[in-house]
């Protein structure tokens, strides 16, 4: 079986190894692949795996000895499921496997607002704390976030666990689903949620308006979930007293973004997922996939 793996570089650059896949056939892993590069690519190959490459109906039409997509991630908006099915093609993905580390990378941008340790960190090597007449000093305001309430937007695997770490740290939760208004007024509103047709740009000027004065909005779901330019003038005006994103709505993001740039808007660059033991998972579970494929059943299947 020829296994091909056409945009590797993220999921594994170099530090996990390839023998749970390798071991099924003759595999091949690209870093990269440009979209017209693809049939030349899984010419004569039987499974193929994507991470955010775009396999379209054209593409399959293309490759027709393919059998299998294994997609390394768990959103499966950029592969044609009906074309799959279709053309007898099998589709698995590799679901919750970011739980713990999406969760973690959410409060820790939670924890930047809120405590301020980097300008504090910088204040510190600039030598501001040296030349300090007391034993501290503050220069930014810190946010206790015992008493405060967190608003739960998609409580799926990653909503609940952040709604966890939210509670260990003494704040009360309401998940939007459940309590709309309370999660909208809440201190902190996080986004959780798959993004849709029905919910791209959800948040925008009009939910803001009903998000408390002051408050911070966490996104680690989607960028398309997000108005940025209305976020941007939600943050610039101090409806808001801070964003942060590890998505965007266009990614890298183009020059101009209004939010990049912003000081109470900390941007990582989707990254939220990167841990090693969380990407192993991610290549073991493609492997399995594929191997229960080969047997005849249907480990995560979506077609």
């Amino acid at each position: 079986m020829k296994i091909v793996f056409l945009d590797s570089a993220i999921i594994n650059p170099g530090d996990i190894s390839w023998e749970c896949i390798a071991r099924l056939g003759e595999f091949q892993p690209y870093k990269r692949t440009a979209p017209e590069e693809i049939p030349e690519r899984l010419a004569g190959a039987e499974a193929a795996f994507v991470d955010s490459l775009p396999l379209s109906r054209e593409v399959m039409e293309q490759c027709p000895d393919l059998k299998f997509i294994g997609i390394a991630a768990t959103g499966f908006n950029h592969v044609d499921l009906e074309a799959a099915e279709e053309h007898g093609i099998a589709v698995a993905n590799v679901p919750a496997y970011s739980t713990d580390a999406v969760a973690q990378h959410a409060m820790a941008l939670l924890l930047a607002l809120s405590n301020q340790a980097e300008l504090y960190n910088k204040a510190v090597t600039e030598g501001e704390w040296q030349n300090c007449k007391d034993y501290t000093f503050m220069k930014a305001p810190v946010m206790l976030l015992a008493g405060k309430s967190i608003g739960i937007v998609g409580y799926g695997n990653i909503g609940k666990k952040m709604a966890q770490l939210a509670e260990a740290f003494g704040m009360t939760v309401h998940v939007y689903s459940k309590e709309p208004e309370k999660a909208m007024a809440a201190d902190v509103v996080s986004l959780h949620c798959p993004l849709t047709k029905e919910n791209a740009g959800l948040v925008d000027r009009t939910f803001i308006e009903k998000m408390k004065d002051g408050a911070i909005l966490i996104n680690t779901a989607r960028g398309g979930l997000v108005n940025e330019e209305d976020l941007a003038a939600a943050l610039k005006s101090g409806k808001l007293s801070g964003a942060g994103l590890d998505v965007l709505a266009k990614e890298p993001p183009e020059a101009g973004n209004p939010l990049i740039g912003l000081e109470n808007c900390k941007i990582t660059p989707h990254m939220a997922f990167i841990p090693v033991e969380t990407r192993r998972i991610v290549v073991e579970t493609c492997g399995a996939n594929l191997a229960s494929f080969i047997r005849g059943e249907r480990s995560n299947r979506l077609v």
